[in-house]
């Protein structure tokens, strides 16, 4: 991010809810409004009139960083195996496959292996707690994958760029492999993106995130429009038993819902609602019926990828409160009672946390390493500091009408 002293004025463009999907680091500026941007020179000495400076630093929260990834244009989405020895991840690196596929890491050896077919779009695995199970989300079904992939290839040949964008492949849909056996079964199978599925502490339900609904009844001349245009905007939760059984819709509100997880005691889904323009995120929790849904933050930005805490006493989310191309993660306690701490402090993008079981590491994507790909990095976690800055917040601040 480039700071502009007070006065000046810096011109970017703004984005829709496609360009920055909650479960990749890649971004791509579609102009379709000019907003003007004004920030602080340099965010230590406040000018007059102006909030005092953040009094924590990132090295509070996070110490011993380091990357994980370095294989392959981009990595990202690390989620812990029960046990806190392994993570899961995406990760484009395989040959002759532009797209993501799947990949464990033991943390001990180093070892990455590959656990997608290696044909077709991959993303959003997890471990399911209690099994030898890992469900993510791919369209190796399609017949057509192998043929986009091809299409891709010569296009990146050609010299020809660009910009990155997630496209919510309609064939998307969700599987769980066994590491015993090696076996893909599939849990979704309606057209229409199926994706960004977690399960519950105790391994016996799915949520996920769907678009069936605009495949599966006549739209409107609107709404086909909104289909071709961006269609995130019919995502919505759903639930599932892990066989794949009992899907049920949770959410009705217009505009993008995704990402859910569960909380620790498995009593709540907290997941990330877009509004209908698609500019404005925030981070939501319900009851895994779908009941009592209550909004935890009121940035007036865009709030996504939240994730508890071991503890369950906070969430660790990511926002562009600070800048709209500058992702940092912060922190926010469950009941959304105090205004969000900042955890991060690094210009780009940072996002995707995810807590070990113990609650001791933390694991993230991050461009800090530099260029715009987002990578794995791995740091321990000062929980008693998150506890202290919480309690210290002062009380939530209701964003001001844009």
């Amino acid at each position: 991010m480039v700071f502009v002293p007070w006065g000046v004025s810096k011109v970017s463009s703004q984005l829709s809810p496609e360009d920055y999907h909650g479960d990749n680091s890649g971004m791509r500026s579609l102009g379709r409004c000019v907003i003007i941007v004004l920030v602080a020179a340099s965010g230590l000495v406040p000018a007059a009139g102006q909030p005092p400076a953040d009094p924590n630093q990132e090295r509070d929260f996070l110490s011993r960083v380091r990357r994980l990834t370095i294989e392959g244009k981009r990595a990202g989405e690390g989620y812990w195996s029960p046990d806190g020895t392994r993570l899961v991840f995406q990760s484009e690196r395989e040959p002759g496959n532009p797209f993501y596929q799947i990949y464990t890491l033991d943390l001990e050896t180093g070892d990455a292996k590959r656990i997608s077919p290696g044909v077709g779009k991959t993303t959003c695995a997890f471990f399911r707690p209690n099994s030898d199970e890992i469900l993510f989300s791919s369209t190796h079904a399609d017949p057509k994958s192998k043929q986009y992939q091809d299409d891709e290839l010569t296009f990146r040949a050609s010299g020809k760029e660009r910009r990155y964008s997630w496209d919510y492949d309609p064939e998307m849909d969700i599987w769980a492999f066994s590491e015993k056996t090696g076996a893909l079964k599939a849990l979704t199978t309606a057209k229409g993106y199926d994706a960004e599925a977690s399960y519950s502490p105790d391994g016996q339900w799915v949520a996920f995130s769907s678009m069936r609904d605009a495949y599966g009844r006549a739209l409107s001349p609107v709404e086909q429009k909104m289909l071709e245009e961006n269609p995130s905007y019919f995502g919505e939760i759903y639930i599932m038993r892990a066989d794949g059984s009992g899907q049920k819709r949770l959410t009705t509100e217009p505009g993008y819902d995704g990402g859910p997880f569960f909380t620790p005691d498995g009593s709540r889904i907290v997941w990330r609602r877009f509004d209908e323009r698609g500019l404005i995120a925030d981070v939501w929790t319900m009851k895994p019926d779908g009941a009592d849904a209550r909004k935890i933050t009121d940035f007036g930005s865009m709030s996504w990828a939240p994730y508890a805490h071991p503890s369950g006493e906070y969430f660790i989310f990511a926002s562009n409160k600070l800048g709209f191309e500058n992702f940092e993660l912060f922190i926010v306690d469950t009941q959304g009672v105090k205004e969000p701490v900042r955890v991060t402090y690094s210009d780009g993008f940072d996002g995707l946390p995810v807590p070990s079981p113990d609650g001791t590491e933390l694991a993230w994507t991050s461009s800090r390493a530099g260029g715009s790909a987002g990578q794995l990095f791995l740091a321990r976690w000062n929980h008693e500091k998150a506890r202290e800055a919480l309690k210290n917040a002062p009380p939530r601040r209701p964003a001001k009408p844009s």
